[in-house]
């Protein structure tokens, strides 16, 4: 079963609907117990880091998702602030992040560059994913995303970098080490490369 962990923060119901679509078995759950029960994890994330931080340990999940992730290996897809919340810090916030990656993340920044560039950056991106096996699986021609964020991870190992888009420059649009994965878009929001994106997740072997 694929619990969508439920911290007042995200897209719930649209990330559970999608999953549902590819025939998922996923539920919403704020429940530590059932959340110590899945077999997969999303951690969606709309909002500021350390009130995301914040709300992991004050609804006693923190401890509950270290045990399933970095304990049992169970695998973890982060959506948008989810993906941030992975890493050590953001300078969004003060607080420490779940340090499941190697990352930091930062403001979007493009001194010298295009000045016409807003933050946040919004709306729709071609992802141009790595060569490798995994989430972007039979995503070919170009697989565009729907974007909403004012920051971006920089990962300390490059490997971890699963796929880039470009906005004034090339920032990391996913990451991935071993069971942990991040996606800086809403699948939930992107049409039908969402819905594959997150049939991928769902129905990879563990």
């Amino acid at each position: 079963m694929i619990v969508i962990v439920d911290y007042g923060m995200g897209n719930l119901a649209s990330i559970k609907n999608m999953l549902k679509k590819v025939g998922a078995d996923a539920r919403i759950s704020a429940d530590a117990r059932e959340v110590a029960a899945a077999s997969k994890l999303v951690l969606p994330g709309v909002g500021a880091f350390d009130a995301g931080m914040s709300n992991l340990e004050t609804r006693g999940l923190r401890t509950v998702l270290d045990d399933l992730v970095l304990g049992r290996h169970v695998p973890v897809l982060g959506i948008c602030l989810g993906m941030q919340l992975l890493g050590k810090s953001s300078e969004e916030g003060e607080l420490p992040g779940l340090g499941w990656i190697q990352a930091t993340t930062i403001r979007f920044r493009f001194e010298g560059g295009d000045r016409t560039l807003r933050v946040p950056h919004m709306g729709w991106n071609v992802v141009n994913p790595a060569a490798r096996p995994g989430l972007f699986d039979g995503l070919h021609d170009a697989p565009r995303f729907y974007f909403v964020h004012s920051y971006h991870m920089v990962c300390s190992d490059p490997s971890d970098v699963l796929a880039t888009a470009s906005y004034g420059f090339q920032f990391n649009a996913a990451i991935e080490r071993g069971n942990v994965a991040g996606v800086q878009f809403h699948p939930e929001k992107s049409h039908r490369f969402g819905m594959e994106l997150l049939r991928n997740f769902a129905e990879a072997q563990c």
